[in-house]
């Protein structure tokens, strides 16, 4: 896999019982890449390794004054320095290639769970874990798989150095034979303390992360209430906390550093002191003294590559781990052995939409209510109705969790993504709009039969249009190549809230969910979204869960939700008039006015109020 080819046509499917697993998975899938990277090394290290004996042999020929040995140590010199240059240069290239490719499959991995789990991610992992993971995790996983083959090769270095001493220099060849060993595993007893306090550390950044992120996100409302200082103030104490978690990992890994500085000089001491005292005695030749002093110096260079190693081993391991972590996350446990995601056709158009553990129905092609007193059970429901299970707590598990949502007799959960994310679209309370012009907003994937300004007309975006392009610089006369800032930043909540709707009719689905989708809005505004949305969705199957009375009021069919399973089902005036719970959540009344003997006279006054806005609107 060259960078050209990028990004891949399929990621594949990593092991991610465990870090370690995931990081032998990612070796095998570049072997290629590796080998290359491997035999360009050690033509490379080979070179350095042969460049101390070349310099022995130069000295030897000056000292018998051999013109023609020393003529040809200078060719071997030469060709020493092409085999180091060249492969030097390979090496970087090939190594850089697999921390590419590598940091790119795991993103593509990260990006397709993502996708899949949507924003059931957030909710089993935190979400400043998600982007420390999709940043910083990934260059160190990238790191590591690049570091394999540079320390292959300088390994292979370290002992063609060794053994070329032995025979070359054997009294010399025996002191750095014992000593490259120590010196290669006298950190090894440290790792472990500076893995420790570099998980803390970025463990401290990812909750910065997220206290940075929430604190962005809220700023307006923050500053609103006059929590900006408090909230900035959070966050120092937190970056604080950082830097002296960083500082305290920076000092183990100098001390390492240290120990690989010291320890090769003192061989490099011994081996002189020894040699020059064999040269003294005559048991050795000055070239071989000299071969063997070039060859310890030598060896500094590989053995930096042990060093390399650890580090990127120890950082990347952790890394690795929440990487897997995070892929190993499932849309549900449901499915095992054959009956695997995918193995069902999609239902034909047409059918219901029922799930079995709430109770809740949603005849086709009508549009469905649904009221639930508790704002938490709405958005975990409208995500179960997308195809994620849902337990009692929140969180996303499928343990004991009951059969998954059916459309049309069909589960979703057995279904092929695309085809589930096809045929229901969950719209959340907080939906995201992305920078861009809003041409690129409605660019989604669509049956074509809605077209964006038909959406945004029942949607109400008409003011929303206008602000766009009093915005827009001079020369943009469409609206809808007016750009979206960050997030929507520069427009309100309402008129974000709209344009994300407008953005899900486009897309027209067999069903489409709305979590709270005019919450933002006015109410004589959220009267006109509802006759909108109940006109444009005709005949498809709508579901909104909401608790305002305009929608409720325009809905063919309402059904109540209380203790997580169906209680009652029925016309908004009708639920109003017969059940005292519904009446309780839409009307907001408290159990005192409940039982006040004027409740009826105030059930009239609502309606009389209803049928104004309808009149206004």
């Amino acid at each position: 896999m060259q960078i050209s080819d990028l990004p891949y046509p399929d990621p594949g499917v990593p092991d991610a019982r465990s870090g370690p697993r995931f990081l032998l998975w990612l070796g095998r899938g570049q072997l290629g890449g590796q080998l290359k990277s491997l035999c360009w090394g050690i033509l490379h290290f080979s070179g350095i390794a042969g460049l101390p004996y070349a310099v022995g042999l130069g000295v030897d020929a000056v000292v018998e004054r051999d013109a023609h040995r020393l003529l040809l140590v200078g060719a071997l010199l030469l060709l020493i320095g092409v085999a180091i240059s060249v492969g030097d240069a390979m090496l970087h290239r090939t190594a850089v290639t697999n921390w590419i490719t590598a940091a790119a499959r795991v993103q593509q991995l990260l990006a397709r769970k993502t996708a899949e789990l949507g924003s059931a991610l957030t909710r089993r992992v935190a979400a400043g874990e998600v982007v420390a993971v999709s940043t910083g995790d990934v260059e160190k996983i990238g790191w590591f798989v690049e570091a394999v083959s540079r320390f292959l090769a300088a390994a292979f270095a370290v002992v063609l150095v060794c053994v070329g001493l032995l025979f070359y220099a054997p009294e010399l060849g025996v002191v750095v034979a014992i000593g490259v060993p120590v010196i290669a595993l006298a950190s090894l007893p440290l790792l472990p303390r500076a893995t420790k306090r570099a998980d803390i550390q970025r463990e401290k950044a990812g909750k910065a992360t997220e206290l940075a992120s929430d604190t962005v996100a809220g700023l307006r409302v923050l500053r609103g209430i006059g929590g900006e200082e408090l909230f900035l103030g959070r966050y120092r104490e937190a970056s604080q906390e950082v830097r002296k978690a960083a500082v305290r990992s920076a000092r183990m890994w100098a001390l390492i550093s240290a120990i690989q500085v010291l320890l090769p000089g003192a061989l490099l001491i011994t081996v002189v002191w020894y040699g020059a005292t064999l040269v003294v005695d005559g048991r050795i030749a000055v070239g071989e003294l000299v071969a063997a002093f070039s060859a310890v110096a030598t060896l500094l260079y590989p053995l930096r590559h042990f060093e390399e190693i650890a580090m990127s081993y120890s950082f990347s391991r952790p890394s690795a781990q929440r990487a897997a972590r995070v892929l190993s996350l499932t849309r549900t446990d449901a499915a095992e052995g054959g009956a695997r995601a995918g193995a069902v056709e999609a239902p034909a158009a047409g059918g219901d939409l029922y799930d079995p553990r709430t109770g809740l129905l949603a005849p086709a092609g009508r549009f469905t209510a649904v009221v639930c007193g508790d704002p938490d059970l709405a958005g975990r429901l409208a995500e179960r109705l997308g195809g994620h299970p849902m337990d009692d707590e929140g969180n996303d598990d499928t343990e004991g969790d009951g059969p998954s949502v059916l459309l049309g007799g069909v589960a979703l959960d057995e279904l092929a993504l695309d085809t589930a994310r096809t045929l229901v679209l969950v719209q959340d309370k907080d939906p995201v709009l992305l920078s861009g012009t809003l041409r690129e907003l409605f660019d989604v994937p669509a049956s074509g039969a809605v077209d964006s300004g038909a959406a945004l007309a029942a949607a109400q975006c008409g003011d929303v249009l206008d602000a766009l392009l009093q915005s827009a610089p001079d020369g943009v006369d469409d609206p809808m190549d007016a750009r979206i800032t960050e997030r929507g930043r520069s427009l309100s909540g309402g008129q974000r809230q709209r344009l994300a709707l407008a953005r899900s009719l486009v897309t027209d689905p067999e069903v489409l969910v709305l979590d709270e989708p005019t919450s933002a809005v006015d109410s004589h505004t959220e009267a006109r979204i509802a006759d909108g949305v109940a006109t444009l969705r005709a005949g498809r199957t709508t579901v909104v869960l909401a608790s305002s009375p305009l929608l409720l009021d325009r809905a063919d069919r309402v059904v109540l939700i209380d203790g997580g399973t169906v209680a009652a089902v029925g016309t908004h005036r009708e639920l109003l008039h017969l059940e005292p719970l519904y009446r309780a959540v839409v009307t907001r009344e408290t159990d005192e006015e409940q039982q006040q003997p004027l409740a009826g006279l105030e059930l009239t006054e609502l309606e009389e109020a209803l049928t104004e806005i309808e009149e206004s609107a």
